[in-house]
């Protein structure tokens, strides 16, 4: 197979790990939600000391599967063991056998502090002081696998940046006060953070594995699965398609196993626009490093460590155009949400509502909606960007989470808007989809639109024509063009100063 270096090392150590006991095992698992069919005979066993890497599109089954083993679900037919037990099912049950979660849609209370989180998730911290145990418990577990995070484990989670949360999350889940977890499913835990935290991570991961524990990964940044998984396990349409040793694939054979086509045509970056009148600009951030500008036709990237001024700047950016939240009949600018759950869905309307809302100025006549051209615009967007659904009326949660962000990318792009501001906008978005639309970026370019785009994922800063690299809060370097390397963004955002 094309790409792929087998040894026999690789060999024995699959042999050896398959020997070894079941954690769980899940074996024809078929669910259905109405007349679809979320998992369809899916087979998955993880085993004591390995990382399995779960992948496929949007909509495959992984999340359907996930809460299954979770206890979250329950199977329309199939079996689900712990520890070769077949009988068990349930949340409680999940737990009881070492069963930890963290979910794409995180879920701590947002209102409660870190400690208070921790102890609804581990019912073992009792006793008076269990406060005190608690926060010793997360921060212990928070040095151990993301070091020097500087997170203040007595703020309310809903004061934390979502990188933040969800580091968090993944501390309380990986955490024990008397015995840790004999497995733990990470779903897309790196969706929001940068690439030294994630590498944390992923380190931390092999460190658990070999010290006998198990990981289930969900990543769609394939780089991850292929160097942290001893397994991969990719699904499609509800079913396990392949499930073979992590050395056995490359990148691209695995985009292949999951049914898409591995386009190699590079992007083609557009000739210098910054004559002229820029289409939005800004002066330097606290009076310290370099202006912001954006002309038509550009796409713009803001790249650095996460947390350090960019979402801010896309905030600045919209509100000093609209001066408020409300869609505009006529709006200039449109904006894509990176924190989908808090600021991106409605989550009591359809999808065909969350898809509109941006554009209802351009389909009412006479403060009426017209529910013609509404259907049509989100059936088109449907079949343009391949949002998961048999109905557009469905309730938005009724996707996955990546599908959600979909819907949130057609909203901003069905608008009028000549320039679209994007807060890490392909989180939890599978390889297909992020292809088709890098396809649709290039096409709206090159027809004048002005995209600034916030991300974490270093292969999207690539994309960009222009990046602007953040430190604490400014803008430390301009990079353009051929200059847009991994090394030259790491460059300035460590040392602050101009990198080429």
């Amino acid at each position: 197979m094309p790409g792929v270096c087998r040894t026999t090392n690789d060999v024995s150590r699959m042999n050896d790990v398959t020997a070894r006991p079941e954690v769980v095992a899940a074996r024809g698992i078929k669910v259905t939600f109405g007349a679809v069919k979320a998992l369809d005979g899916a087979d998955l066993v993880i085993h004591a000391g390995e990382c399995v890497g779960l992948v496929g599109h949007n909509g495959a089954g992984k999340s359907t599967i996930v809460n299954v083993i979770n206890g979250g679900l329950t199977p329309h037919a199939g079996d689900i063991s712990y520890g070769g037990n077949v009988g068990q099912h349930g949340i409680s049950a999940a737990r009881a056998n070492g069963v930890r979660c963290v979910f794409q849609e995180l879920s701590l209370c947002p209102n409660l502090i870190v400690n208070e989180n921790a102890r609804i998730m581990h019912a073992e911290l009792a006793g008076w002081n269990w406060r005190a145990k608690a926060l010793a418990l997360v921060e212990r577990q928070l040095r151990e696998i993301f070091p020097g995070h500087g997170i203040d484990c007595d703020s309310t989670v809903d004061d934390l940046s979502i990188a933040e949360r969800q580091m968090v999350e993944i501390a309380i889940s990986f955490a024990g006060l008397h015995d840790r977890p004999k497995l733990v499913i990470l779903d897309e835990p790196t969706s929001s953070l940068d690439a030294g935290l994630a590498a944390q991570l992923m380190a931390y991961i092999r460190r658990f594995v070999g010290e006998g524990g198990s990981v289930l990964l969900i990543s769609h940044i394939l780089g991850e699965i292929l160097s942290t998984s001893d397994r991969i396990v990719v699904m499609k349409d509800g079913r396990v398609v392949a499930d073979r040793p992590a050395s056995e694939f490359s990148t691209r054979t695995l985009v292949e196993a999951m049914g898409n086509v591995v386009r190699e045509k590079e992007w083609l970056r557009s000739s210098d626009k910054r004559g002229g009148t820029a289409a939005l600009s800004m002066p330097a951030r606290r009076g310290h490093g370099l202006p912001f500008e954006a002309h038509r036709g550009e796409m713009i990237g803001l790249a650095g460590l996460g947390g350090h001024g960019q979402t801010e700047m896309l905030l600045d950016l919209y509100l000093s155009r609209n001066g408020n939240w409300w869609p505009a009949r006529k709006g200039e600018i449109a904006f894509v949400a990176g924190d989908r759950s808090l600021n991106g869905t409605f989550p009591l309307w359809s999808i065909l509502n969350n898809l509109s809302i941006a554009s209802l100025g351009n389909l009412s006549s006479r403060s009426i909606v017209d529910q013609g051209r509404e259907t049509s615009l989100g059936d088109g967007w449907k079949k343009r960007i391949e949002i998961r659904t048999p109905d557009m009326e469905n309730r938005i949660l009724s996707l996955s989470g990546g599908n959600q962000q979909k819907v949130l990318f057609a909203r901003a792009l069905a608008t009028t808007a000549g320039i679209v501001l994007m807060d890490d906008p392909m989180r939890g978005v599978d390889v297909g989809t992020k292809q088709e639309v890098y396809e649709i970026l290039r096409s709206e370019a090159a027809n004048g639109r002005t995209f600034i785009w916030y991300s974490t994922e270093m292969d999207e800063i690539r994309l960009c024509d222009r990046v602007y690299v953040f430190r604490e809060g400014s803008i430390v370097a301009e990079l353009v063009g051929n200059e847009i390397t991994e090394q030259n963004v790491l460059a300035a955002s460590f040392s602050g100063g101009e990198a080429a």
